[in-house]
């Protein structure tokens, strides 16, 4: 007498059509939740984006001020919901743990992340205190300066006690930026999240980010960003993040390397058009960008993060193997590329067809 045991992950919905007339041993349905059954969880590629999501007001012609901007258009934005997002966007599995308002803006980003395939489970409502704004402006050349409306924003009064744990846990790669460093209670659930991450064994995937407006001074931002470089095994700096935190106005590979520590698995440095310059242990090396008219910059390097952790959570090997990291950063400069096409960082997040026949047709 042989039982057949069918499993399902929790979440799974499954159905069995078993004849009238049947002489087959019995069938038992068991569904496990990720915490009895952690390796069925995710799939092993979850990535799990930690920090702020808020609305950006993106002027409607660009190369004006904030005063002198006719129309704002309306984005959901935020570094790390922006990551999510993109990752899920390419048909990954991806989740965002952060605290909104409990207000029309904050329903309405936590709608978004849902319809864009993002796990919310993770997010948090505030009643007292308002979802952040930021009006982005957009200069001639596409790049942008913001300013901010928190004070203090929801996003900043995350504690660690209402953090997710279950859904940390489960994550492959925990990303995260700086701004979440910024101020209590949200500086001690960062940390807390990176711990139980990293006691889990995900990969911890760092992209500072630094919005200067936002910190007290510049001296500031900078020690409380290197405060937890070491920690993490993916790090990704822009050009001009290499000089905010060395000091120097250079990528050459001597100055890159004062920022390299013997903890890391991957360091980047994104050039914009000119591509992207990358370091890991055994080798390094430059991949050219794809050339595309530029309307707005907004979310190229969150597009471009999202586009690698998915590709390295497919294949951790590609972070050994060179000719497989350079085929994944291809991917992330594709990715990166297209949404700049577009205003707002989330509405121009591309799909992996998309990103695909770009590359394709350069």
């Amino acid at each position: 007498n042989m039982t057949t045991i069918v499993v399902f992950k929790s979440g799974d919905v499954g159905w069995t059509s078993v004849p009238a007339r049947t002489h087959h041993p019995p069938v038992l349905f068991l569904s496990l939740s990720p915490s009895v059954c952690p390796e069925m969880a995710g799939g092993g590629e979850l990535v799990v984006s930690f920090g702020e999501m808020l609305v950006d007001f993106v002027p409607t012609v660009a190369g004006v001020s904030l005063a002198e901007a006719p129309a704002f258009l309306k984005a959901p934005g935020g570094a790390p919901a922006n990551v999510s997002i993109a990752v899920a966007r390419l048909g990954g599995e991806a989740a965002f743990v952060g605290k909104l308002g409990d207000d029309e803006f904050g329903r309405m980003l936590a709608a978004i992340l849902r319809d864009n395939g993002v796990d919310d489970g993770a997010v948090v409502f505030d009643a007292g205190a308002r979802t952040a704004l930021a009006f982005v402006t957009l200069r001639a050349d596409g790049e942008r300066e913001f300013m901010f409306y928190r004070n203090p924003s929801a996003d900043m009064l995350l504690t660690a006690d209402e953090l997710n744990v279950d859904v940390i846990k489960r994550a492959t790669v925990f990303h995260y930026g700086s701004i979440s460093l910024i101020a209590e209670p949200c500086r001690s659930a960062h940390l807390r999240a990176m711990e139980i991450a990293k006691e889990a064994g995900a990969l911890l995937s760092y992209d500072p980010n630094p919005r200067e407006a936002l910190w007290s001074s510049r001296e500031e931002a900078r020690t409380k960003i290197l405060s937890i470089w070491d920690q993490a095994d993916i790090v990704k700096v822009s050009e001009s993040e290499v000089e905010f935190l060395t000091g120097i106005d250079s990528v050459e590979d001597d100055v890159v390397m004062k920022l390299w520590r013997p903890t890391f698995k991957l360091l980047l440095v994104t050039l914009g058009g000119k591509g992207c310059k990358y370091y890991a242990r055994d080798f390094r090396g430059v991949v050219p960008s794809y050339k595309i008219q530029q309307v707005d910059t907004t979310g190229a390097g969150d597009a471009f993060v999202g586009a690698l952790l998915r590709k390295i959570v497919q294949d951790p090997s590609s972070l050994q193997n060179q000719e497989k990291l350079e085929e994944a950063i291809k991917f992330a400069n594709a990715c990166g590329a297209i949404t700049t096409t577009k205003k707002g960082a989330i509405p121009s997040l591309p799909t992996e067809i998309e990103v695909l026949q770009l590359m394709e047709n350069a």
